[in-house]
């Protein structure tokens, strides 16, 4: 890039011709020569090569200027957050450091889509060496959660396999911090726990990929609060509670004053805000969860007790958590000095709106006498395994599907993080994990500690460790998959394909196939609870492994299914397990599920073209006219693994 004079030279007064005046791109000064360089459309690519070009350009993009700065801000952009404003930084290095990272992150989730196809996935499992690898780049593990986030928000019908596991990853990295960030509240004194902060860590655990933090929630808060103090503003302007700021910590001693605290709160949350128990719905786990509660205003008696005693702590009035059986409620202390009488107490029903209740009444609540240490004060730390155990009854209540595992998983991590010896439940988890079969080797672990902490539990733990001694000593000598060919004799009454989206005849639910078999493959048992001997042709009739759109799967007949005269996209988790993308009409399956069925593809391909493009044109000679399918198909997996949940041959 270069200018030059009017004329190739001009005359001087004296008659002598200058030299010709020539500028380069080079004489340019440093700041404007960044500005050109931190242009949108140049790419790392292009830098790298101006910065090679010469000595100078390379002193402009070195990598603390404002060019690599750019180029990291421009492609990472959630990533700013962690910097502060106009932080001085080797934007290359960064760079570098985050591009391999991304680079290893792929791998691994690509790593683990091989390994655990034919098992349930359970990520902690296999990421110790791949993550070793990524740890050893001093990388802040902020990079790992971005590149996933990155794979997750890609094209949304494409690379569904990598954004299941990546899905998964980031599920499994999220939960390992915040299981951190709960070892950490649980060693504070008792005093400093928080049972606001406490909800919000079992919920975060439980919902790991939500938008959930401590701030949002209390800002949330805040804004109740405010309404509160503007209804005690109406009957009191001078209330002490109206000149308390966030953060304040103080205590209303005036029982009147309280009094008119307790009033106003109950008006704004129970009347004016709608918040009531969910009689309806009582064992969805959604109650349990603060965010949720927030979102929905609606709770069980310990999540809306949490909230209510956050609430008028802020206005201060001190409530105290009470762990009475079946109902959660709070206590109010009617004596300045405090008293160990059950008596001197009122007690608050927040699931009932907030009613006032004597120690007689909350019997009658429950319909039957405790005694008195029901009525106690407990501790934080009981409030959450009160919590915790709640959402655990609500995952053992399950219907056995993947969605009532991980409710069950993650409420026993979470109860054993806060109580790590409790023998019952490490029992429970050993079960859960060698019943879904997966991680064998933790379940030893546990198993052995359960041995120490209770040697009577030698039989049931010599039963689980000597099934899962040969659970590990199978996966050492894995079967080969079977591979089932549609062109073999013996499937030649196969009609349909791995990826069509069919509809149910009688059920009318929506599905896409991911497996087959030339005949019914379960037990004798199951063929008569799901009365398939009512089918026209019983079991003797290829049976399709589907999942469905609400989420489970199911193991359905030929003659109950037909392909989807306008097939949309079926929204189960498990689709990217199965399937690499949606293309218009139908699912691609993905690597490992064609390996198993390697003439599927050719044939869904087949069905589509047939069925719905031929469908097109003829609607647009004739409206309403429609054409017969008259496909072949039939492929998937011969997992077993998640047909037996909820399986059907209707």
């Amino acid at each position: 890039m270069a200018t030059s004079g009017a004329g190739e030279g001009c005359s001087s007064l004296n008659g002598i011709v200058s030299e010709t005046e020539h500028k380069i791109m080079t004489d340019l000064p440093a700041e404007l020569l960044e500005y050109i360089l931190c242009c949108p459309v140049l790419k790392h690519v292009d830098i790298c090569n101006v910065s090679c070009s010469c000595k100078r350009l390379q002193d402009v993009c070195h990598g603390m200027g404002k060019v690599w700065g750019h180029q990291y801000k421009l492609r990472w952009p959630r990533l700013q957050k962690h910097y502060r404003q106009n932080e001085c930084c080797d934007w290359l290095k960064e760079y570098r450091t985050r591009h391999t990272v991304g680079l290893q992150i792929r791998q691994t989730v690509v790593s683990i889509s091989k390994r655990f196809f034919t098992e349930v996935p359970c990520v902690g499992q296999v990421l110790g060496d791949s993550f070793a690898e990524i740890e050893s780049l001093g990388a802040p593990e902020h990079f790992c959660e971005d590149e996933l986030l990155s794979i997750l928000n890609s094209d949304r019908r494409k690379s569904l396999t990598l954004k299941y596991y990546a899905k998964k990853i980031l599920y499994f990295l999220r939960q390992q911090n915040i299981l951190r960030s709960l070892k950490m509240f649980l060693e504070q004194p008792a005093e400093q726990q928080s049972a606001l902060e406490g909800a919000v860590l079992v919920d975060q655990y439980c919902n790991p990929l939500a938008d959930v933090s401590l701030d949002g929630i209390s800002s949330q808060l805040e804004e109740i609060t405010d309404k509160v103090k503007k209804m005690l503003r109406m009957k009191n302007s001078s209330h002490p509670s109206l000149r308390v700021t966030q953060g304040d910590c103080f205590a209303v001693e005036d029982f009147e004053l309280q009094r008119q605290v307790v009033v106003a709160l109950n008006a704004v949350l129970y009347e004016q805000l709608q918040y009531k128990g969910n009689e309806c719905d009582y064992y969805n786990p959604l109650n349990s969860y603060i965010h949720q509660v927030l979102l929905r205003r609606t709770g069980i008696p310990i999540s809306l007790s949490v909230l209510y005693m956050t609430l008028a702590r802020k206005l201060g009035v001190q409530l105290e958590p009470v762990n009475f059986p079946n109902h959660f409620l709070l206590r109010w202390c009617q004596h300045q000095s405090g008293s160990g009488d059950i008596y001197d107490f009122v007690y608050i029903d927040a699931f009932g709106k907030g009613k006032q209740l004597t120690a007689k009444e909350c019997e009658y609540l429950i319909g039957h006498q405790v005694t008195a240490d029901y009525y106690s004060a407990i501790s934080t730390t009981e409030v959450l395994l009160r919590m915790v155990g709640n959402l655990l009854n609500i995952g053992k209540r399950g219907e056995g599907n993947e969605k009532s595992y991980q409710l069950l998983r993650d409420s026993l991590d979470l109860y054993l993080t806060i109580n790590p010896d409790n023998v019952q439940y490490l029992l429970l988890q050993a079960r859960l994990y060698f019943h879904l079969g997966i991680w064998p080797e933790k379940v030893l672990d546990i198993l052995q500690h359960i041995q120490a902490l209770d040697p009577s539990q030698h039989g049931a733990v010599g039963y689980l460790v000597q099934h899962t001694l040969e659970h590990i000593q199978h996966k050492k000598h894995p079967v080969e998959p079977e591979v089932k060919r549609r062109s073999a004799p013996e499937h030649v009454e196969v009609q349909y394909s791995v990826g069509l989206i069919m509809k149910h005849k009688r059920s009318g639910y929506n599905c896409v196939i991911y497996g087959w078999d030339p005949k019914c493959t379960m037990s004798q048992e199951w063929i008569t609870t799901m009365g398939v001997h009512q089918l026209s042709s019983g079991a003797n009739q290829p049976f399709y492994n589907v999942l469905v759109q609400d989420g489970t799967c199911r193991y359905a007949a030929q003659e109950n299914l037909e392909p989807h005269s306008a097939p949309l996209e079926i929204a189960h988790p498990e689709v990217g397990r199965y399937f690499s993308e949606f293309h218009e009409s139908h699912y691609v399956a993905n690597e490992e599920l064609e390996t198993r069925y390697p003439e599927d593809m050719a044939e869904t391909l087949g069905t589509v073209r047939d069925l719905y493009h031929r469908l097109t044109a003829s609607s647009g000679q004739a409206s309403g006219q429609q054409e017969n399918p008259n496909g072949h198909g039939g492929s998937s997996q011969d997992q077993k693994s998640q047909e037996n949940q909820d399986t059907m041959p209707m």
